[in-house]
């Protein structure tokens, strides 16, 4: 029987992307994809700028998936990391995953450096995982609602389905400045969703 190449979506011109040399990356990408069944469903936005959350995050192969489906795609996201992770020879490699050292001792904190990370950059999808966590949570930290709202702009909200070997991507989210109620909506929109282990809850 034969192996068919994933499923991918078509990249939009306006958002960021890789640059096109990097084709091993991208063979790489879809190649893991390929073995493991999984493909990705749904329509990348045609934005420069935007919040990328991804969930249910259950499990470590969440981040193996996700990062495959990134390089299979082309697309350039961006991610915040410990600065104590940024030693060489790892910082290199974290770099070229579009992994952004994180200052815990600047005062505006984490959401205050990501919203001026995204205003001050031409071109930036900022990704992370509202669970914070693989253990299941009752409360979805809401850093990324106020990162979004502060540098004005929509989160994609992306979604793992494990019964269907499917990285999905949603519609997107603008956010109306009431946390409690964006958060319900969002949760209420992830909630057919499985992981790995579980749920959103």
């Amino acid at each position: 029987m034969a192996v068919h190449e994933p499923l991918l979506p078509a990249l939009p011109p306006n958002m960021p992307q890789v640059p096109p040399a990097r084709r091993f990356s991208r063979w790489l990408g879809r190649s893991i994809l390929r073995l493991a069944g999984w493909r990705v469903v749904g329509t990348l936005p045609d934005i420069p700028k935007l919040v990328l959350i991804a969930a249910p995050h259950s499990s470590n192969w969440d981040g193996i998936l996700g990062l495959a489906a990134k390089m299979a795609m082309g697309f350039d996201a961006r991610i915040l990391g410990k600065d104590s992770l940024f030693w060489w020879p790892l910082s290199l490699v974290l770099r070229r995953l579009g992994v952004i050292p994180l200052d815990r001792s600047k005062p505006q904190g984490v959401v205050g450096q990501s919203v001026d990370l995204i205003r001050e950059s031409p071109r930036l999808w900022f990704a992370l995982a509202p669970e914070g966590t693989r253990k299941p949570v009752e409360q979805w930290k809401s850093g990324f609602l106020k990162i979004a709202h502060g540098a004005e702009v929509p989160i994609l909200m992306a979604y793992f389905h494990y019964p269907d070997k499917v990285i999905g991507l949603g519609p997107l989210f603008h956010t109306t400045g009431d946390l409690a109620a964006d958060m319900a909506a969002i949760r209420a929109w992830y909630r057919p969703w499985r992981g790995k282990n579980r749920g959103t809850g």
